[in-house]
């Protein structure tokens, strides 16, 4: 185990990160906030998905999940349809305008990442992306051994949280 000294040093970074988030959050559209860009991009990757699903996905409460559901179906992101397995849950798909918007979506964050990255080498920003990935699941494998006396609860296994780029190349920042 690292010393306690490694850890701290650790826990500053984590709180240094929120600035990259929060930057990264500006440069969303004013009408796509993260909970509603989470919501696109995990329907993006699986594609179409029951909320209960995206709930899991997204780590988050059902209600939280409903908010952001209703968020991008109001603007015409995504489309809920009866699921033909049972009429009472709903079945989430993305709509071409909400296609469209996370394909420009990802356009913009790849675009930053390889501007505020273009000194890292395509080994560095990789190797970023494997200890992200690994971080995320040691923390998903601890909710089910953080119980407090309780029966622990065991979660199906499910892939990390969907990374930022889903490709480990970079594009050349554009100067002007």
């Amino acid at each position: 185990m690292a010393e306690q000294a490694r850890y701290e040093e650790l826990i500053r970074q984590f709180s240094a990160f929120g600035a990259v988030k929060r930057e990264m959050g500006r440069m969303m559209p004013s009408e796509c906030p993260s909970g509603s860009a989470a919501v696109l991009t995990l329907l993006g990757r699986y594609g179409d998905m029951r909320m209960s699903k995206l709930s899991e996905l997204l780590a988050v409460d059902m209600s939280v999940t409903s908010r952001h559901v209703a968020h991008v179906a109001e603007r015409g992101w995504i489309e809920r349809s009866p699921d033909p397995a049972d009429k009472r849950s709903r079945i989430l798909r993305l709509t071409p305008a909400g296609r469209s918007l996370l394909d420009q979506l990802s356009r913009r964050t790849c675009h930053m990442l390889a501007e505020r990255l273009s000194d890292w080498s395509d080994d560095e920003v990789a190797q970023l992306t494997r200890l992200m990935a690994r971080l995320r699941a040691s923390f998903d494998d601890t909710r089910a051994h953080d119980t407090h006396g309780r029966e622990p609860h065991r979660p199906e296994p499910r892939p990390p949280a969907p990374p930022v780029l889903e490709q480990t190349t970079r594009t050349p920042a554009i100067t002007q």
